[in-house]
Protein backbone atom coordinates (compact mmCIF):
# COMPACT_ATOMS: atom_id res chain seq x y z
CA UNK A 1 0.00 0.00 0.00
CA UNK A 2 1.50 3.11 -0.94
CA UNK A 3 1.57 5.87 1.54
CA UNK A 4 0.39 8.55 -0.83
CA UNK A 5 -2.52 6.25 -2.14
CA UNK A 6 -6.04 7.86 -0.37
CA UNK A 7 -8.49 5.30 -2.29
CA UNK A 8 -6.46 2.36 -0.86
CA UNK A 9 -5.66 3.75 3.32
CA UNK A 10 -9.65 5.33 3.10
CA UNK A 11 -11.03 2.17 2.56
CA UNK A 12 -8.55 -0.04 4.81
CA UNK A 13 -10.01 2.37 7.69
CA UNK A 14 -13.53 2.28 6.63
CA UNK A 15 -13.37 -1.62 7.02
CA UNK A 16 -12.36 -1.24 10.80
CA UNK A 17 -15.45 1.89 10.83
CA UNK A 18 -18.82 0.99 9.77
CA UNK A 19 -20.64 1.43 12.60
CA UNK A 20 -22.53 4.54 12.14
CA UNK A 21 -22.19 4.84 16.41
CA UNK A 22 -17.94 4.10 15.88
CA UNK A 23 -17.62 6.55 13.03
CA UNK A 24 -19.44 9.59 15.56
CA UNK A 25 -17.28 8.07 18.56
CA UNK A 26 -14.45 8.89 15.95
CA UNK A 27 -15.50 12.24 14.83
CA UNK A 28 -15.66 13.36 18.73
CA UNK A 29 -12.71 11.62 20.00
CA UNK A 30 -9.78 12.13 17.36
CA UNK A 31 -9.16 15.56 16.62
CA UNK A 32 -9.28 16.26 20.95
CA UNK A 33 -6.64 13.01 21.14
CA UNK A 34 -4.62 15.14 18.58
CA UNK A 35 -5.13 18.53 20.54
CA UNK A 36 -3.99 16.64 23.61
CA UNK A 37 -1.07 14.83 22.66
CA UNK A 38 0.10 18.33 21.74
CA UNK A 39 0.14 19.92 24.39
CA UNK A 40 2.87 18.04 26.61
CA UNK A 41 5.45 18.95 24.01
CA UNK A 42 4.67 23.09 24.56
CA UNK A 43 6.79 22.41 28.00
CA UNK A 44 9.38 20.25 25.83
CA UNK A 45 12.75 22.48 24.78
CA UNK A 46 14.35 20.15 21.92
CA UNK A 47 17.86 21.50 20.32
CA UNK A 48 16.72 22.98 17.07
CA UNK A 49 12.84 23.46 18.46
CA UNK A 50 12.72 25.72 21.46
CA UNK A 51 9.14 24.39 22.58
CA UNK A 52 8.09 24.18 19.12
CA UNK A 53 8.11 20.11 18.64
CA UNK A 54 3.86 20.34 18.27
CA UNK A 55 4.19 22.59 15.52
CA UNK A 56 6.49 20.79 13.86
CA UNK A 57 4.48 17.52 14.54
CA UNK A 58 1.43 19.80 12.97
CA UNK A 59 3.58 21.01 10.04
CA UNK A 60 4.20 17.58 8.92
CA UNK A 61 0.66 16.26 9.44
CA UNK A 62 -0.69 19.00 7.80
CA UNK A 63 2.19 18.57 4.68
CA UNK A 64 0.94 15.24 4.84
CA UNK A 65 -3.08 15.57 4.20
CA UNK A 66 -2.30 18.22 1.72
CA UNK A 67 -0.04 15.61 -0.28
CA UNK A 68 -3.41 12.99 0.24
CA UNK A 69 -5.76 15.30 -1.14
CA UNK A 70 -5.20 19.22 -1.58
CA UNK A 71 -8.88 20.71 -0.91
CA UNK A 72 -9.68 18.58 2.18
CA UNK A 73 -5.90 18.15 2.91
CA UNK A 74 -5.83 22.17 3.32
CA UNK A 75 -8.58 22.00 5.99
CA UNK A 76 -7.05 19.18 8.27
CA UNK A 77 -3.25 21.31 7.92
CA UNK A 78 -5.70 24.43 8.90
CA UNK A 79 -6.71 22.10 11.96
CA UNK A 80 -3.27 21.17 12.58
CA UNK A 81 -2.27 24.23 12.90
CA UNK A 82 -5.32 25.41 15.49
CA UNK A 83 -4.74 22.29 17.80
CA UNK A 84 -1.21 23.49 18.11
CA UNK A 85 -2.29 27.04 18.45
CA UNK A 86 -4.86 25.86 20.85
CA UNK A 87 -2.72 23.08 22.73
CA UNK A 88 -0.01 25.84 23.24
CA UNK A 89 -2.37 28.38 24.59
CA UNK A 90 -4.38 25.96 26.93
CA UNK A 91 -0.85 24.51 28.05
CA UNK A 92 0.70 27.69 29.15
CA UNK A 93 -2.61 28.89 30.87
CA UNK A 94 -2.42 25.43 33.09
CA UNK A 95 1.27 25.51 33.79
CA UNK A 96 3.28 22.30 33.25
CA UNK A 97 1.40 19.93 35.79
CA UNK A 98 -1.62 20.70 35.25
CA UNK A 99 -1.51 20.52 31.35
CA UNK A 100 0.12 17.20 31.94
CA UNK A 101 -2.55 16.09 33.65
CA UNK A 102 -5.12 17.35 31.63
CA UNK A 103 -3.78 15.65 28.03
CA UNK A 104 -3.03 12.24 29.91
CA UNK A 105 -7.31 12.31 31.47
CA UNK A 106 -8.07 13.50 28.03
CA UNK A 107 -5.97 10.73 26.42
CA UNK A 108 -7.32 7.82 28.41
CA UNK A 109 -10.73 9.11 28.33
CA UNK A 110 -10.79 9.77 24.38
CA UNK A 111 -8.87 6.18 23.78
CA UNK A 112 -11.25 4.47 26.08
CA UNK A 113 -14.03 5.72 24.18
CA UNK A 114 -12.60 4.48 20.75
CA UNK A 115 -11.85 0.95 21.50
CA UNK A 116 -16.00 0.95 23.43
CA UNK A 117 -16.94 2.21 19.73
CA UNK A 118 -14.88 -0.51 18.53
CA UNK A 119 -16.04 -3.28 21.13
CA UNK A 120 -19.12 -2.71 21.65
CA UNK A 121 -20.57 -1.18 18.13
CA UNK A 122 -17.93 -2.25 15.65
CA UNK A 123 -16.97 -5.60 17.01
CA UNK A 124 -14.12 -5.58 15.61
CA UNK A 125 -10.38 -4.75 16.93
CA UNK A 126 -9.11 -1.25 16.53
CA UNK A 127 -6.86 -0.89 12.74
CA UNK A 128 -3.90 0.79 15.15
CA UNK A 129 -3.74 -3.06 15.63
CA UNK A 130 -3.03 -4.04 12.42
CA UNK A 131 -1.52 -0.55 11.05
CA UNK A 132 -0.19 2.07 13.51
CA UNK A 133 -0.22 5.05 10.98
CA UNK A 134 -3.98 4.73 10.77
CA UNK A 135 -3.78 5.31 14.44
CA UNK A 136 -1.85 7.81 14.55
CA UNK A 137 -1.55 9.92 11.31
CA UNK A 138 -4.34 9.62 9.31
CA UNK A 139 -7.32 8.83 11.96
CA UNK A 140 -7.36 12.74 12.06
CA UNK A 141 -7.47 13.56 8.38
CA UNK A 142 -9.93 10.62 8.03
CA UNK A 143 -12.71 11.58 10.58
CA UNK A 144 -12.54 14.52 8.67
CA UNK A 145 -12.53 13.51 4.99
CA UNK A 146 -15.61 11.29 6.40
CA UNK A 147 -17.33 14.24 7.82
CA UNK A 148 -17.09 16.40 4.62
CA UNK A 149 -18.17 13.42 2.79
CA UNK A 150 -20.76 12.82 5.15
CA UNK A 151 -22.47 16.13 5.85
CA UNK A 152 -20.91 18.28 2.49
CA UNK A 153 -21.19 14.88 0.15
CA UNK A 154 -17.26 15.92 -1.16
CA UNK A 155 -15.43 13.66 -2.82
CA UNK A 156 -10.93 14.54 -3.34
CA UNK A 157 -12.30 13.07 -7.18
CA UNK A 158 -15.07 12.55 -9.15
CA UNK A 159 -16.29 8.42 -8.03
CA UNK A 160 -13.48 8.47 -5.26
CA UNK A 161 -16.74 7.43 -2.77
CA UNK A 162 -17.98 4.29 -4.61
CA UNK A 163 -14.35 3.04 -5.26
CA UNK A 164 -13.79 3.58 -1.57
CA UNK A 165 -17.20 1.59 -1.17
CA UNK A 166 -16.44 -1.53 -2.86
CA UNK A 167 -13.21 -1.96 -1.65
CA UNK A 168 -14.57 -1.57 2.33
CA UNK A 169 -17.01 -3.94 1.31
CA UNK A 170 -14.25 -6.71 0.17
CA UNK A 171 -12.21 -5.59 3.15
CA UNK A 172 -14.99 -6.35 5.33
CA UNK A 173 -15.97 -9.83 3.67
CA UNK A 174 -12.11 -10.50 3.58
CA UNK A 175 -11.83 -10.19 7.32
CA UNK A 176 -15.43 -11.99 8.48
CA UNK A 177 -14.21 -15.09 6.05
CA UNK A 178 -10.60 -15.05 7.78
CA UNK A 179 -12.21 -14.55 11.46
CA UNK A 180 -12.82 -17.96 13.24
CA UNK A 181 -16.21 -19.26 13.29
CA UNK A 182 -18.10 -19.67 16.69
CA UNK A 183 -19.10 -23.43 17.15
CA UNK A 184 -22.10 -23.87 19.08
Amino acid sequence: MGLLDLEKHYAFYGAYHANPVNILIHMVFVWPILFTALMPWHFVDLPLFSNRFGLAVAVVYGLFYVSLDKKAGTLAAVMCLLCWVGASWVSELLGPSLAWKVALASQVFCWTGQFIGHGVFEKRAPALLDNLSQAFLMAPFFVLLEALEKFLEYEPYQGFRAKVRTKVAAEIRAWKEKKPKKTS
